[in-house]
């Protein structure tokens, strides 16, 4: 008898539908579909058809897909809408992409040992894909592992977090409308020792992936020999505030970067370095809006901070901003669960360096705020941590900016804007435990290829 998933809403624990787990000799089927197919890819020209005809059909649904994202995933829904109207232009992306992608020719005959050859380089898919993902953009997540391999012509199976499966397969089934073969892109439905089975399968070649560092370095330990990856992994993205910004300006777009999602961003604003002669201020001015922050249910229009994943979630945020108050950090706002599944909005000022808060992911809606006089001290302590994603600058002196983006340990500096802004055809990966190789959907459909060299030797060149 087959196992069986409930999904359930992460706001009112509601079951939102059941699904079927996928057994071991499914996903073995599933591995030898990929496998049988991975030599004869779809033409170039039809993948581009079908990933054409996959943008004209999720047009008119991103509705129904968005209201699918606060259901299962607790997402706000204005905020779920941005996030399909996202991966509807990143499968555009991938097609743009895919018209220029190409080899290049090698120089020859510079040396008498090179005369008589020509030499270029092909394009080729790397073969079986297998992509791990996560519950919080379970839309535009899959978009970024599924579609760059469809896209170049690997056969893909997709796992999504048994949280969020239903916008995994609101994309599946898109695909096999707009006439993808089944075999071409498969979901498995699986737990962490199905996980495991699947990932480390030497029929793999490659192998995204996206969760927590724990999971995915240990992944990556397992793989068979050859097989290439991508991880994506969080963070405690650190913001340098200096003393020359205007706080009306800056705080808005933090209090967007630390809160959206509930803070459930692999680069939400966490830990803010605020110089000493604002702190006081713009700590308070960030607490007065986050109190402001409209928290509850993801499925109305003027919710601004849904639920957390799980209810031990929301328990685990409260036993860490509990641990750092304890300790002597000031809670300037929030510090309290609304319910068990929604967590108040929460301004920290000065919590210890040794607190949860200011040394692990905290993914959840808190932000700290820290002081420093001197711009090295506040880099030093931004990079204290194994983490390096994304961080930013607020500042105005040109040649203070350039000082700190230099130093920064962060894949990614931003300027005068929050950690968590990406558009998703920039590259996007961290470095450190943050992660493995560059995300984007360019870069991703690069990973998923490969390079073959051929030399030609005539005497007539």
């Amino acid at each position: 008898m087959s196992e069986t998933l409930e999904i359930q809403s992460p706001y009112d624990l509601s079951v939102v539908d059941t699904l079927e787990l996928s057994s071991s000799d499914v996903v073995d089927s599933m591995l030898s579909q990929a496998e049988g197919v991975k030599a004869n890819p779809l033409k170039k020209y039809e993948r581009i058809e079908i990933l054409e005809k996959v943008i004209e059909l999720a047009k008119v649904r991103v509705d129904e897909f968005a209201r699918t994202i606060a259901l299962e995933g607790g997402k706000p829904l204005t905020d779920a809408i941005v996030e399909v109207s996202r991966g509807i232009q990143g499968i555009g992306n991938a097609i743009e992409v895919l018209k220029t992608q190409a080899g290049e020719e090698i120089p020859m005959g510079i040396t008498p040992s090179s005369e008589n050859r020509w030499a270029f380089t092909t394009v080729e898919p790397i073969g079986v894909v297998v992509a791990v993902s996560a519950f919080n953009h379970p839309f535009n997540l899959i978009v970024h592992q599924v579609i760059p391999a469809v896209a170049v012509g690997c056969p893909v199976i997709v796992k999504p977090a048994l949280t969020t499966p239903l916008s995994c397969f609101n994309l599946v089934n898109l695909l096999y409308e707009a006439g993808l073969p089944k075999e071409w892109c498969q979901v498995a439905l699986v737990d962490n020792e199905g996980s495991e089975a699947l990932v480390t399968d030497p029929r793999v070649s490659f192998f995204s992936f996206i969760g927590s560092a724990k999971v995915g370095w240990f992944l990556r330990s397992k793989l068979a020999p050859g097989v290439r990856c991508a991880l994506e992994h969080g963070g405690a993205a650190p913001v340098i505030v200096e003393p020359d910004v205007s706080l009306d300006e800056i705080v808005d777009p933090l209090v967007k970067g630390g809160f959206y999602h509930a803070g459930q961003v692999c680069v939400s604003v966490q830990r803010i370095f605020a110089h000493n002669s604002l702190k006081k201020d713009f700590a308070e001015l960030l607490a007065s809006k986050a109190s402001a922050q409209s928290v509850g249910d993801p499925t109305l229009a003027e919710t601004e901070v849904g639920p957390l994943i799980l209810p031990r979630e929301t328990q685990r945020v409260s036993d860490w901003v509990d641990e750092a108050v304890n300790a002597g950090a000031t809670n300037l706002t929030g510090g309290n669960k609304i319910s068990d599944t929604c967590y108040a909005p929460t301004v920290l000022l000065d919590p210890p360096l040794e607190a949860a808060v200011s040394k692990s992911e905290i993914f959840g809606p808190v932000v700290c705020v820290y002081g420093y006089d001197d711009l090295d001290d506040a880099i030093i302590r931004a990079n204290s941590l194994p983490f390096a994603f994304q961080a930013s600058v607020f500042a105005k002196d040109i040649d203070r900016i350039l000082y700190a983006t230099k130093r920064l340990a962060a894949g990614t500096v931003m300027v005068n804007d929050h950690t968590a802004f990406r558009v998703d055809w920039m590259p996007f990966g961290g470095h450190r435990s943050s992660g493995l190789g560059t995300g984007g959907i360019p870069y991703t459909m690069e990973d998923m290829t490969e390079e073959k060299l051929v030399v030609i030797k005539s005497p007539s060149l």
